[in-house]
């Protein structure tokens, strides 16, 4: 690790801005607020997987006492087109508000009502007659692409494809119940020729919920004077209010978006959710409307991507890997939200950390008749690291080879670009895995029978894709200080860091400093809280601002103290010139008058486009996470319990090392759901443990007996003194970790999350 310079406010373990409001029961959140005369909202979903909607008759709904908005399909066609656009998306506009002609999975939503209460809405649904044609259904990636599957979408919805830069490309509908297709490849398939061995193999992932405490929920008032104002739980405040936009034909700066804490999203409240029904019933009644989902409707709102991995990998009987390619196919859902995003993202992170003279892949997003996917903390490295992770061990096992030597043969340097025209990796791996290794004893493994050690390195580019991002900071005369910036307060402890950045540069005690609510009609412009880009892009448009502020207040005191600024030091608001402390107050006061004034700096971020980056622009930090775990498997049984789990990331500079320590183990955690607990199980379409007692995460008596994490502080990132986002990469090595561990202890290799008794017994039964 790097020796770092100690800081006044960096890196010290301050509390938590938000933990007093929080603990106390007093912070609000999107799903607190009210507004006077405000209706409550309620949905009428599909009991139908795949169906025609033949009849639809809401007469006695309209009728009923207390309702005061029904909106179907009839009121949908009922607007003109330069009045409503009733489809949303991300790169493929096919989302309706409600259902016009069919519903494509069980759950989507065919009529909304405002009432009074949520009460007297149920039962205005209730009166709701609505009659189906059932059609056939696909409700895995297998069925929707067999050549005589049902074609969810007859008639291409409106889409995109994004610039992309050297070797990557993207293609629309590229074949029946596909919606999108990424491709990357670099070098030459002919190195395949030159390899002794080469192994492919296939990998399956399990669909997961992102099990937010906080629900979907938005309140929408449309104004009399046709303003929207939106309270939302919302990552990417910005990006909702151009979509609304859109949507409803109203420009922008008639549309505010306010969010407040959100209690949760893991990248679930990305575009549009409970928004679009908010706001259209708020049209149609003319006053406020609270749509509020229940814990059971957030389960066929948003998924992670289920997955099929299909790697061929090619090496030298050393170990050197030469050549890799790849088919993913994700399970996008009945709708395609963020899949396209996540293709990107699965696609280019497939090979993982290592070297290679040629790499191809190719990602599919399969429509189904199931609840749509999106968005996922890891974001499609969740799915590959599984995959990569698990061959990487495996092929060291084939060759008679150490894992552990396998990987660090072939890790990518400190310095290296990932592929061609993209950035250097900004940690050292090798370090990295050897700070597990030594924590998991890896080099003295337990001598006891059906116990095993494993290893696995995440990855994933951070930060997002082109990104940009803006901050604003004001100090007023009396030195209190003003952050104005876009990232929302997930959980992260961003509202604790980005201040702290800015007590730093001004040599402020980080209580001076507050965060000031998001509101997009005056908080400078951000694309979203997502990506793990809070420090490492906003962080850096923060660090601007605060610099740009500190340089005009010391630039006014030189000229009031008429020396030069180089004389002088900014200290707690004032200012020190050798051994003299000079107040600043009387200098503003003296010189503008009674009123005061108030200084302000600006900045922004965004890493520099170029058609040389894949993405079209380079990545901005990159994100690992190192994994070791520790497994005894009940052979009887086929029960895997961990002894002992190691997560490490890095922070590049901890701004605040309580909350990146927090981000490793909350994402390990789930790291761990994911591999030895979540699934959603489904029937057919019919999800059947949509709701949180059915739906089995860890509990308490699940965590391992030891559980270690170690915050690296490598200080080669690219945001304020070395730092680099973190929070993901914790997540995304414990499924492989633990999945090779169990090969290490009894010999068997599970290729399908999650690692449940059930396959493990199965796996040792077809062993024997």
């Amino acid at each position: 690790m790097n020796d770092m310079p100690p800081l006044n406010v960096v890196g010290k373990e301050i509390r938590r801005r938000d933990a007093f409001e929080k603990v106390t029961g007093r912070a609000i959140y999107s799903t607190d607020i009210t507004l006077p005369n405000m209706l409550h909202a309620k949905a009428l979903r599909s009991p139908r997987g795949h169906a025609r909607i033949t009849s639809l008759d809401a007469s006695a709904a309209r009728e009923m006492a207390g309702v005061h908005a029904v909106l179907t399909r009839d009121e949908i066609q009922n607007y003109a087109p330069e009045e409503l656009m009733p489809v949303y998306g991300y790169f493929i506009k096919d989302q309706p508000i409600v259902a016009i002609n069919k519903v494509l999975y069980e759950g989507d939503i065919v009529a909304a009502v405002a009432a009074d209460n949520e009460r007297i809405a149920n039962r205005a649904l209730a009166a709701i007659k609505v009659d189906y044609e059932e059609l056939p259904a696909a409700a895995t990636i297998e069925e929707a692409l067999a050549e005589d599957a049902p074609e969810l979408f007859e008639e291409a919805p409106l889409g995109i494809v994004p610039g992309y830069g050297e070797g990557a490309s993207g293609e629309l509908r590229g074949a029946k119940n596909i919606c999108y297709t990424f491709k990357y490849e670099t070098g030459s398939a002919d190195a395949f020729d030159e390899c002794d061995h080469i192994f492919e193999d296939e990998f399956r992932f399990s669909r997961m919920h992102h099990l937010h405490l906080e629900p979907f929920v938005t309140v929408a008032h449309w104004t009399d004077s046709d303003k929207i104002d939106v309270w939302s739980a919302c990552q990417n405040p910005f990006p909702l209010r151009k979509e609304l936009s859109r949507m409803f034909k109203r420009p922008e700066n008639d549309i505010s978006v306010k969010v407040s804490y959100i209690g949760g999203g893991f990248g679930a409240k990305n575009n549009c959710k409970t928004e679009p029904i908010a706001v259209l019933l708020s049209r149609m009644a003319k006053r406020p409307v609270r749509f509020c989902l229940t814990t059971e409707e957030g389960f066929l709102t948003n998924t992670q991507h289920a997955a099929i991995l299909k790697v061929k990998t090619g090496v030298m009987k050393d170990g050197t890997l030469v050549a890799r390619e790849s088919e993913i196919l994700l399970d996008s859902g009945a709708y395609s939200d963020g899949s396209p995003l996540v293709a990107e993202k699965a696609g280019y992170r497939i090979p993982g950390p290592y070297r290679y003279k040629h790499i191809k892949t190719t990602c599919h997003c399969v429509m189904t008749n199931t609840a749509p996917a999106g968005p996922f903390r890891g974001f499609g490295g969740t799915q590959t690291t599984w995959a990569c992770e698990s061959q990487i061990d495996m092929i060291a096992h084939r060759l008679g080879i150490d894992p552990y030597e396998m990987r660090v043969k072939n890790l990518l340097s400190l310095g290296e670009p990932f592929v061609p025209g993209e950035s250097g990796l900004d940690s050292d791996l090798k370090e990295g895995l050897d700070l597990i290794v030594d924590e998991i004893g890896y080099k003295s493994p337990p001598s006891e029978p059906n116990r095993g050690i494993g290893l696995s390195i995440g990855f994933k580019d951070g930060g997002g894709v082109n990104k940009p991002a803006s901050a604003r900071i004001k100090v007023s005369t009396n030195g209190d200080i003003f952050l104005q910036c876009g990232t929302i307060e997930l959980g992260q402890g961003a509202h604790t860091a980005l201040p702290n950045i800015v007590a730093e540069i001004l040599n402020a005690p980080a209580d001076r400093v507050r965060y000031m609510p998001i509101d997009t009609n005056h908080t400078p412009f951000d694309q979203g809280t997502n990506a793990s880009s809070a420090i490492a892009v906003t962080g850096q448009a923060v660090e601007q601002a605060a610099l740009e502020l500190k340089a005009k207040v010391l630039s006014f005191a030189a000229e009031q103290l008429s020396c030069e600024v180089g004389e002088i030091e900014l200290d707690n608001w004032t200012i020190r010139k050798g051994n003299e402390t000079l107040p600043l107050i009387p200098m503003i006061m003296g010189y503008y008058g009674g009123t005061g004034f108030e200084f302000t700096g600006e900045g922004y971020h965004k890493a520099e486009s170029t058609h040389s980056a894949p993405l079209e622009a380079p990545c901005v930090f990159w994100e690992f996470g190192w994994g070791a775990a520790d497994v005894t498997v009940d052979v009887d049984t086929g029960q895997i319990t961990v002894n002992k789990l190691v997560v490490s990331g890095d922070a590049g500079r901890a701004i605040n090392l309580n909350v990146c320590r927090g981000q490793d183990e909350g994402a390990a955690i789930m790291g761990l759901g994911q591999s030895l607990f979540e699934t959603m199980i489904y029937d057919g379409t019919c999800l059947v443990n949509g709701e949180a007692l059915a739906y089995q995460v860890p509990m308490a008596s699940d965590l391992p007996e030891k559980f270690v994490s170690i915050t690296q502080e490598q200080g080669h990132g690219p945001g304020p003194f070395g730092s680099k986002g973190m929070g993901e990469g914790g997540m995304l090595p414990v499924a492989s970790a633990i999945a090779n561990a169990v090969y290490n202890a009894v010999g068997v290799r599970i290729t399908e999350l999650p690692l449940s008794p059930d396959r493990v017994k199965k796996a040792l039964a077809d062993q024997k």
